[in-house]
């Protein structure tokens, strides 16, 4: 039964945006909007096939600087929820700025980077590290703060030190909140890269996408947004599958 219901989870969607494509794809062959502004689906796919060579090299400078910033943010993230956890002074302060910072648009503070860093590498991790940090940071510290308190009393009890407490009951105890955090910030690490090379750069799928857009081959454009969904949903992926494999209790 469980297994239908999956199956019927996947089946309804996938036809759903199949019936999309195909009125896309209609609308754009009837020409009822000019292809100039809007393509039909075939004519992506081809011209995303026809350019996947030249795109290949601006796919491996956004899943580098991506990772990079992903990678960093995990570790970031890790590291304050478990300070602030232990430090309520440091949550009183930290958290309200760490609230704060995701009230400014990062694609108004982009440039400053661009400024302070340049063009390479580190101004795209940068801003992939503080789009994919805040979800993280909150969703790991609430799971932290959401352990049983008879729970720890035991541990403190049996003389556990904080260390042990962290490895065995609270850390533990977090991961469905920090996978949590993982997903939604998965889902924002190359579009989060891909904005930081709007800014400036010589490769990238935004780089790519920007010379498209003056060019007006809105062709491109778009198979360049379905590169870069491709890769959220890989990256998604990904992390589920590290999910059940870390949380196997969960999915049987």
């Amino acid at each position: 039964m469980k297994k239908l219901e999956n199956i019927e989870d996947n089946i309804i969607p996938i036809s759903f945006l199949a019936i999309l494509i195909f009125i896309w794809e209609l609308v754009a062959r009837l020409e009822v909007v000019p292809a100039y502004i809007l393509p039909c689906p075939t004519r992506i796919i081809k011209t995303l096939f026809i350019n996947l060579p030249i795109l290949k090299e601006h796919i491996i400078v956004t899943l580098i600087e991506a990772l990079a910033g992903f990678i960093t943010a995990i570790i970031l993230a890790i590291i304050v929820s478990m300070v602030m956890d232990s430090i309520p002074m440091v949550k009183k302060a930290v958290y309200p700025l760490i609230v704060m910072s995701q009230t400014v648009p990062i694609i108004t503070i982009a440039p400053l980077f661009a400024i302070w860093f340049g063009f390479g590498y580190l101004p795209k991790i940068v801003i992939v590290t503080l789009v994919c940090f805040f979800p993280i940071t909150i969703s790991l510290l609430e799971g932290l703060g959401s352990v049983e308190t008879d729970l720890l009393n035991l541990m403190k009890s049996m003389g556990a030190s904080n260390i042990q407490i962290y490895k065995m009951v609270k850390l533990p105890g977090a991961m469905p909140n920090f996978f949590s955090g993982l997903k939604i910030s998965g889902t924002y690490a190359i579009t989060g890269a891909t904005i930081g090379e709007w800014v400036g750069g010589k490769n990238g799928l935004g780089v790519y996408m920007l010379r498209a857009k003056h060019s007006f081959a809105i062709d491109k454009v778009f198979a360049t947004i379905i590169i870069i969904t491709l890769l959220s949903i890989a990256l998604l992926g990904i992390i589920r599958f590290i999910e059940k494999k870390s949380m196997p209790w969960r999915y049987n």
